[in-house]
């Protein structure tokens, strides 16, 4: 009951925009949508997630290889420098990229900037399985003939699933509602769309229209991870193997690893970061009090929205996997559904609702960390679900079985190792909170200025040096999160 109260709350961005829709009439929807400009930038949306989301899982899944199953020269530093990019908001990347190099646009230059920010989001993940695998069993998979290459395919990479389907479907939620970096390179998809459209009428139907074609595209991601996922356990009781594995040489491809490292390192992180330090110095003066004053704000809003986050997405885990069923994912894909709508979408719904229903929280940090939830749900609950799903449901039975009462057993045995998980969830809510821009313009109470549209505000005017003060901050206020999430991910230092 719970969990369906939740997903009814995650759904009123939804419901609005069909609500929206139904008002039109057929007639009209049709008209607004079978048009050229639509068919435009549903191409545009759809290269950018099927070229985007495996070339993110590729970087991604091969880093963290590279740096836990190889003996990669450098590769402690290599490890930390893959992770780096999460402390760089995309449309900051895009900031750095667009200064740098003026001509980059497109949908090149928007996959150059997406993919170099977002891969990440794969590669963590991916790390943490790789190092939960018992090396025992590609051992025993050398010791029957296999190449390194077939032990990766047939042994390492099935083991990966929830990690590869987890990030990739973050990647691609993030590609459909990001804003700030195609704007800034002048790249057009329904979600820059939509936000220009709602700018130039507020709740037109022509944006009501283009969200509803981005809702299709979000059910059709969910229904293929849906199908991807299967029923497969991925628990086991035990430390497995006590010896670390072996790595691999590399050989003469050793030089080959370090440079395409190198790059992907330069074009994630290195061209960004240079960029606002050029900026840096050329501005005049900086306004300490205003950046002290949105730095606050923004540190307020970020750890409660990282709260309510985990609050709302244990209920939605525990289903999930302690109740697997057509019901469990179709409530669960309820979190990923309003996700997956621009930020804009879900604050207008949010302005809708509380002006028809409860006005007093209309414009309070109430509906600012409402917002933040539904559009950063699946950040919290997909760690939470794949910790949950190496959690083995025998150890809660041991413990009953000793006389412990039921919830007692979950809090004693369950929510322990849970730990890490709910850390890195609640770190991934509040980095994304504290980047977050079109929700907070609209709905932040007046006078609220976070660093992200303080920064937004002079970028767009094209004032990069009065820009790059607060691009700053927001590095170094996510070099926390990101550090947090990368200690979850190894789980130790770097033999």
């Amino acid at each position: 009951m719970l969990v369906a109260v939740l997903a009814l709350g995650a759904l009123v961005p939804i419901a609005y925009v069909v609500h929206a829709a139904v008002a039109m009439g057929w007639g009209e929807l049709a008209t607004l949508v079978f048009r050229p400009k639509v068919g435009e930038l549903l191409i545009n949306t759809v290269l950018l997630v099927m070229i985007g989301v495996p070339a993110s899982t590729v970087l991604g899944v091969g880093g963290a290889w590279l740096v836990e199953r190889t003996a990669l020269p450098g590769r402690r530093v290599i490890a930390v420098a893959l992770a780096a990019p999460l402390a760089i908001p995309a449309f900051v990347s895009s900031y750095g990229w667009a200064s740098a190099v003026p001509s980059i646009s497109g949908l090149w230059g928007g996959l150059l900037v997406a993919v170099t920010a977002y891969f990440p989001l794969v590669y963590l993940p991916a790390m943490a399985a790789i190092r939960g695998l018992d090396p025992a069993l590609e051992e025993s998979a050398r010791s029957l003939g296999m190449g390194s290459w077939a032990v990766f395919v047939r042994v390492v990479l099935p083991q990966l699933r929830l990690a590869i389907l987890g990030g990739g479907l973050i990647v691609a939620l993030h590609l459909l509602a990001e804003y700030g970096a195609f704007a800034f390179l002048r790249f057009d998809t329904f979600t820059t769309a939509i936000v220009v459209a709602y700018q130039a009428t507020f709740a037109g139907p022509n944006a009501a229209a283009l969200g509803l074609v981005l809702l299709l595209l979000c059910l059709a991601l969910l229904t293929a991870d849906s199908l991807a996922r299967g029923h497969a356990r991925y628990a086991r009781v035990g430390g497995g193997s006590p010896h670390p594995p072996v790595r691999l040489p590399l050989g003469r491809l050793a030089p080959v690893a370090v440079f395409g490292a190198a790059c992907l390192i330069v074009a994630s992180t290195i061209v960004p970061l240079a960029s606002v330090v050029r900026w840096l110095f050329r501005a005049d003066t900086a306004d300490i009090g205003g950046l002290a004053s949105a730095t606050a704000q923004t540190l307020v809003l970020s750890l409660a929205a990282a709260a309510c986050a985990i609050a709302v997405a244990l209920p939605f885990a525990w289903l999930s996997v302690r109740y697997p069923g057509r019901l469990s994912r179709l409530l669960e894909g309820a979190a990923y559904l309003a996700s997956s709508l621009p930020a804009i979408i879900v604050a207008l719904a949010l302005v809708a609702t509380t002006l028809a229903f409860a006005p007093t929280l209309y414009q309070t940090a109430f509906t600012v960390i409402a917002a933040y939830v539904v559009i950063f749900l699946p950040r919290v609950l997909v760690p939470l679900r794949a910790g949950l799903a190496q959690v083995p449901e025998s150890l809660e039975e041991a413990a009953r079985s000793l006389g412990v009462a039921p919830l007692a057993a979950r809090l004693r045995v369950t929510v322990p190792l849970l730990v890490p998980a709910v850390c890195a969830g609640g770190a991934l809510v509040a980095l994304g909170a504290a980047n977050e821009l079109t929700a907070t313009l609209l709905l932040a109470p007046t006078g609220t200025r976070t660093v992200a549209t303080s920064f937004w505000s002079a970028a767009s005017s094209l004032d990069y040096p009065t820009a790059a003060p607060y691009a700053m901050v927001l590095v170094l206020l996510s070099c926390p999160a990101v550090a947090l999430m990368f200690a979850h991910a190894t789980g130790r230092s770097l033999r």
